[in-house]
């Protein structure tokens, strides 16, 4: 039902709806506090609550523009959304190339854009709940997008990589310690992939960071593809994951309440640190 309705009121009703919930307790609103807290000190307490109700206004809303980003018609997302890119898109690349993308409140429109326009694969993480997971992976697939599961064979994405089919993937999130090593994310030690290094060098590959940012007053979405990240991969993953957080922090200046700051970014902390989560 809400692909169907006009964009700018479904904007509108999930603002609406996560201001009231803001509201009420809840396990993520106190994560997000946390996180903001942690993230930016030098702001006063007033400050990070208006953030804080600004994002969870995104991340509401965000849930309720699935309808038109998963059922939307190739048409409509075209002219929800522009495109910014600083290196020339193809089908297929003669260089490896991997998207490397960050969990803005526009994450999966401009994914579901670029499937419309151009050969791709994305890298993902299966949801927990399966009726979820197939909707979600059905509907994410309708345009041509390969759905490769996190967990998969390293062999299928570098042969993906090999074909000249880009992968868009995500790695801002706290995925456990394997291939993880602790490096600052505004300020605090953060567990940080490092696969994203490791497959760039096994591949070859350059790494294209890409964001999307939802647009004012209703009128959608910028996808912004950036230059490849220079001397990346470097031979040493804990700098190369430490200039992915410090690429991420640059972005987040700019749309701070576009962060999906509900997420536990600190949810491992390095030995002998306390849980910053309660």
């Amino acid at each position: 039902m809400l692909a169907v309705l006009p964009y700018g009121l479904v904007a509108r009703a999930g603002e609406t709806l996560g201001q009231l919930l803001y509201r009420l307790p809840s396990k993520r609103k106190r994560i997000l506090h946390t996180n903001l807290r942690l993230c930016f000190p030098e702001k006063t307490k007033a400050q990070r609550n208006s953030l804080a109700s600004s994002t969870f206004q995104h991340v509401v809303r965000s849930y309720f523009e699935r309808g038109v980003q998963w059922y939307g018609s190739a048409k409509t997302l075209t002219r929800l959304t522009e495109l910014h890119s600083a290196i020339e898109l193809a089908d297929t690349y003669e260089q490896p190339t991997i998207f490397l993308g960050f969990h803005f409140a526009g994450i999966e429109a401009g994914c579901v854009y670029y499937s419309i326009h151009h050969a791709l694969a994305s890298l993902y993480t299966p949801m927990s709940n399966q009726a979820v997971e197939n909707i979600s992976r059905v509907q994410r697939s309708r345009f041509g997008i390969e759905m490769v599961p996190r967990g998969s064979s390293a062999r299928q994405t570098l042969n993906i990589l090999k074909s000249g089919k880009p992968i868009m993937l995500a790695a801002d999130m706290d995925f456990g310690l394997r291939d993880s090593v602790f490096v600052p994310f505004f300020g605090v030690q953060a567990c940080t992939l490092t696969a994203v290094s490791r497959l760039a060098k096994i591949s070859g590959a350059r790494v294209v960071p890409f964001l999307t940012e939802v647009l004012p007053d209703y009128q959608g979405y910028k996808l912004r593809i950036f230059e490849p990240l220079q001397n990346y991969p470097c031979g040493d993953v804990k700098a190369d994951a430490l200039l992915t957080n410090q690429f991420l922090e640059s972005q987040i200046q700019d749309i701070p309440e576009q962060y999906y700051w509900v997420h536990r970014r600190f949810k491992r902390r390095p030995e002998g640190e306390l849980p910053v989560y309660q």
